[in-house]
């Protein structure tokens, strides 16, 4: 029974060689077809008789120290025949490692090179290789090296396909892409599709021996084996399936069919060791991995035909490394853990790849320098069917009159006709567009292929999650309900499917509120609020309520403009049971031994319901540790702990024994005081405690100084709930952190006015480059001693078609803490460089342009080429583009500034240093910057002409600027007297409102043309 299994499977593999043929042929264009046919059958004939002779000796024979074989060379006399059948399995083996490198290699290769570079393959690398890693599997004892350090690859996912794909990326890289690859920016259409499904199918097929014979034998193993490969095959196609549609719209029937087949790598290595549920998220991973890496083979534009070095290389790995990731020990029975057999996978991945690629490429590079392996480009034009093996079509024959037409420039003649077949028709049809239009055809194209723009879709949510997430649009309509909903709420997804969430599943007493936070982007300080753990009582279909706990986060729908929310909803009713049941054994901070966060709420509320029936005050303070991080990544976790405590014995210290003090959480404390108790009693205790959290502290033999922020805000007469008082408190410590930290605020409304307007604008700016929201005004730079225009600075606005013009002031700190501030950068940059080159072309004077960059901006690596592309991409000289960094950037990273402003300067670009004086930096930084202009900030400028400080400061900073041979700007000019002043002390250039606001580019040319005659009458005068 065991040979007769192995038999068959050895058959079903054979049937793989079959499936490649098709897969090849279909891929490559019709030219090429035939070529690729008979290297297939040649290949198998090769690979097949080298490892009859020498591969199965060297693979399976006696081993020495575990590297190679040296029995069973020309297999076959005096073998039993079990020993036969399994020969008879590998050898299919080896013919489907050999097959892949050639397929990669398709369309530009000769026939003679495809051979050799079958005996390249079989006859150094795979047979080798396959020792290392299966040596022991006829006498069913670990035998080599690789196998002795535990590494599993059940069926070859490296041992067969990623060796095929390493040998296979070697040779694209020594033989180069297909004439014309990458000259259309699309791949190569393969001439029969279909034939090339069909080979996909039967290599599918043929698998199924592939994975299943491994096994050696008919075992209870062989039915999940042959599951789970057919699973990871499905869900590789799926996953490859939908990152296409997704990324482009439409589906691509290779990404399918390639999907497919990495699934089934990724399978081979691990098909008996992982359940049916680790099998379906490695074929979805493979997927994924074949997709992105297909991606990158464009990118780097290394040609691979039918797709070899993503599909069976990368996936190959991936496959090889999910033995280790899932893996079952006993079924792997390497008696190693997970991390040990993931070393022994990264071991077994590294020393195959690095052998069979660095082996592969020395000889490859070696024979391609004696003997060309790639064909002449003639040859490969014309197609290898004719080049190679002399064999013509039709078609061929056709294309070869027409050649003709085209190079002698004589349409007099028709191309034959051959009568009764396709061709002959289109032979005929194409005789008569001659004979209408003669030289005007020279000039056509074939055709024309366009690619439809690519639409986003939102990603999928994951069926496994084990919480709820319903997303839901600004109408609180459903649309989407993953499965845990569905059987959370006892309703599936088509029977709630875009109806309200909230009159569905909410508590009738719970839902005004709830529906009134969603009318106002849940960012009211009642009801439901965006990222918080909102917990309320919603219903099942049958109107059960449960408690259940809601985080609300917010995306926005590209495509319909519309805000969308994520609920993710957790059935929080045990949670609920196992508080009421510790609540007593629950109200201290095991550290800190201060009332926790659950006594803490239950307290503050108590004392706001007594204060609604007796007239008092509640005060909140909530407290936030000034760069408590900082000390926990240097001091250890360990001091950071002692910190907490030593904090909460202070605080403990000076508040009243009836004054609540409690520890909210992490770095975080709060304070409350109730009674009889003013707004000036509340801020002289939050400052006492600000006095006394200044005390220095010792930790681990450092004396530290620990800073406190915090946040006050009063309920009187219970006129504010615990949870409102609590937001109110969090809003005013964020804003005592934003004010300088170590001090305290009192909450007021415009706080919280300020912060809904901040997240309005955060939640604007994401999409105001691409609305054209933003534009340039340009303030001129003028000349001191001339008063002629010598630059300008670049100043960006912001147009909100709802919130109208929006000040910098208010927007740019947002963009320089979002992720946005690169790109908007990178926007101001590229209108600058696009502004000088439309000027340019209206033939007006080039004058240098400042743009303010950000630290971060400064700090990325991507500036350097961002900048070399636009002065490239709009041919201006970079001298024109001047770069302003504020001092105060500089100073929090001198080195780090340094290094990337000499990269900058490399490319002949000009930098200033604005705002300066303000930074504190040292000079003797100052003298090491790789800068060409000073900015006199213009809160010195303001009274120069009038207070001696700032005259003094004025003068010192030009002083400094002449000695350093630095051109000196001066901002913020506004009147005649401050002019004055600086011309006197020989200022260079000064800007401000006193010449010009920043205007419009269009007014430029006008405000030039004015300077200009003014200029020339004074000349004349």
């Amino acid at each position: 029974m065991d040979m007769l299994w192995i038999l068959c499977a050895s058959m079903l593999v054979f049937v793989m060689q079959a499936g490649f043929l098709c897969l090849e042929s279909g891929l490559v264009r019709s030219k090429n077809s035939i070529n690729v046919a008979a290297k297939n059958i040649s290949d198998f004939v090769v690979s097949s008789t080298i490892f009859w002779a020498v591969g199965f000796a060297i693979m399976f024979g006696e081993s020495v120290s575990g590297l190679f074989g040296t029995s069973y060379f020309f297999f076959g006399q005096g073998a039993s025949p079990l020993l036969i059948t399994t020969f008879l399995f590998q050898m299919m083996f080896c013919g489907t490692a050999a097959t892949l490198v050639s397929g990669a290699i398709a369309e530009r290769t000769t026939y003679n090179g495809y051979l050799l570079l079958t005996i390249v393959i079989t006859l150094l690398i795979y047979p080798w290789i396959g020792h290392w890693a299966w040596a022991g599997i006829i006498s069913g004892k670990a035998i080599g090296w690789l196998e002795l350090l535990g590494f599993v690859d059940f069926a070859g996912s490296t041992v067969v396909h990623s060796v095929g794909g390493w040998v296979a990326l070697a040779a694209i890289l020594i033989i180069g892409p297909r004439v014309g690859r990458y000259d259309v920016g699309r791949r190569i259409p393969g001439s029969n599709l279909p034939m090339a499904i069909l080979g996909g199918m039967l290599i599918w097929f043929g698998w199924f021996g592939f994975n299943g014979g491994s096994t050696l034998g008919w075992t209870d193993a062989v039915p999940s084996i042959l599951l789970n490969t057919c699973l990871a095959a499905c869900w590789g196609g799926i996953a490859a399936t939908s990152l296409k549609y997704i990324s482009d719209g439409y589906i691509d029937v290779v990404h399918i069919m390639n999907g497919v087949l990495g699934g089934l790598v990724a399978i081979t290595a691990n098909c008996h060791a992982v359940n049916v549920k680790s099998a379906l998220v490695i074929g979805l991973i493979a997927g994924v991995i074949v997709f992105y890496g297909e991606r990158w083979m464009e990118r780097r534009k290394i040609d691979d035909a039918i797709g070899v070095v993503p599909v069976h290389l990368f996936a190959g790995i991936w496959g090889t490394f999910a033995v280790a990731l899932f893996g079952d020990a006993e079924k792997l029975g390497t008696g190693l853990s997970i991390l040990e057999q993931m070393q022994a996978q990264l071991i077994g991945i590294v020393a195959i790849g690095s052998y069979s690629f660095i082996t592969a490429f020395v000889a490859l590079r070696l024979i391609n320098h004696f003997y060309p392996l790639r064909v002449t480009e003639k040859s490969e034009l014309i197609g290898l069917n004719v080049a190679e093996h002399q064999v013509t079509t039709e078609v061929f024959d056709l294309l070869s009159a027409m050649n003709h037409q085209q190079q002698q420039a004589d349409f007099s003649r028709q191309v034959p006709v051959e009568p009764f077949t396709e061709i002959g028709q289109i032979a005929q049809q194409y005789n008569r567009v001659i004979d209408k239009v003669n030289e005007e055809i020279k000039q056509r194209d074939e055709a024309f292929f366009a690619f439809k723009q690519s639409e986003y879709r939102k990603g999928a949510i994951l069926d496994a999650a084990m919480d709820c997430i319903i997303s839901i649009n600004n109408r609180g309509e459903i649309q989407a309900f993953n499965p845990a909903a569905e059987q959370c709420f006892g309703m599936s997804l088509k029977q709630v499917l875009n109806r309200n969430f909230f009159v569905l599943f909410m508590a009738e007493k719970s839902r005004k509120i709830a529906l009134q936070s969603l009318a106002q982007g849940f960012t009211a300080v009642e009801g439901l609020v965006l990222r918080r753990r909102n917990v309320t009582e919603l219903t099942r279909y049958d109107g059960q309520c449960f408690p259940a706990e809601v985080v609300i986060t917010q995306t926005s729908d590209l495509k319909d403009k519309d805000t969308e929310y994520t609920l993710h909803i957790r059935d929080i009713t045990q949670q609920i049971k196992l508080q009421n049941h510790l609540k007593l054994l629950a109200y201290n901070d095991p550290l800190t031994g201060l009332y926790n966060r659950t006594y803490f709420m239950a307290n503050l509320e108590q004392r706001i319901n007594f204060h609604r029936k007796t007239t008092g005050t509640v005060v909140l303070m909530f407290l936030d540790l000034d760069q408590f991080k900082k000390i926990n990544d240097t001091l250890g976790h360990k001091a950071g702990d002692e910190l907490l405590c030593a904090v909460a014995a202070r605080l403990t210290e000076v508040t009243r024994e009836h004054d609540l003090v409690g520890r909210w959480g992490g770095d975080e404390f709060v304070v409350v005081l109730s009674g009889d108790i003013t707004e000036k009693n509340a801020t002289n205790k939050a400052q006492q405690i600000l006095d006394v959290m200044r005390k220095p502290v010792r930790l681990t033999g450092n004396t530290l100084t620990v800073l406190t922020s915090i946040g006050i805000a009063l309920s009187e007469n219970g006129s504010v709930t615990a949870d409102r008082l609590l937001q109110h408190a969090d809003l005013a410590m964020y804003q005592a952190k934003e004010a300088g930290r170590n001090i305290y605020r009192v909450f007021t409304s415009d706080m919280e006015l300020t912060a809904q307007q901040q997240f309005h604008y955060e939640t604007a700016l994401s999409n105001a480059i691409k609305e054209n929201q933003f534009f340039l005004q340009y303030q001129p730079k003028v000349s001191c001693e001339t008063n002629e225009i010598v630059g300008f600075e670049a100043l960006i606005r912001w147009q909100h078609p709802t919130y109208g013009l929006i000040s910098p002031a208010e927007f740019i700190p947002i963009i320089e803490k979002s992720n946005l501030i690169i790109g908007v950068g990178e926007w101001v940059l590229t209108e600058t460089a696009r502004q000088l080159a439309e000027w340019r072309q209206q033939g007006l004077p080039l004058l240098p342009i400042a743009v303010n960059i950000s630290g971060r901006h400064l700090h990325d690596t991507s500036l350097v080429p961002f900048v070399e592309h636009i002065t490239q991409k709009y041919a201006i000289r970079s001298n024109l583009l001047e770069l302003e960094i504020t001092e105060g950037v500089l100073t929090g990273n001198t080195e780090q500034s340094i290094a990337a402003m000499k990269k900058l300067k490399a490319t002949d670009i000009k930098l200033s240093i604005d705002d300066f004086g303000t930074g504190y930096s040292s000079l003797s930084y100052l003298k090491k910057f790789p800068i060409d202009i000073l900015k006199i900030d213009r809160s010195f400028i303001a009274e120069c002409d009038s207070h001696k400080d700032d005259a003094a400061i004025c003068v010192a900073i030009i002083t400094l600027a002449k000695s350093l041979s630095l051109q000196i700007v001066a901002e913020g000019v506004e009147t005649a007297e401050q002019l004055a002043f600086l011309k006197q002390h020989e200022c260079d250039v000064y800007q401000g409102f006193y010449f010009s606001r920043a205007i419009a580019a269009e007014q430029i040319p006008t405000l030039l043309a004015s300077v200009n005659a003014e200029a020339t009458s004074l000349i004349a005068f």
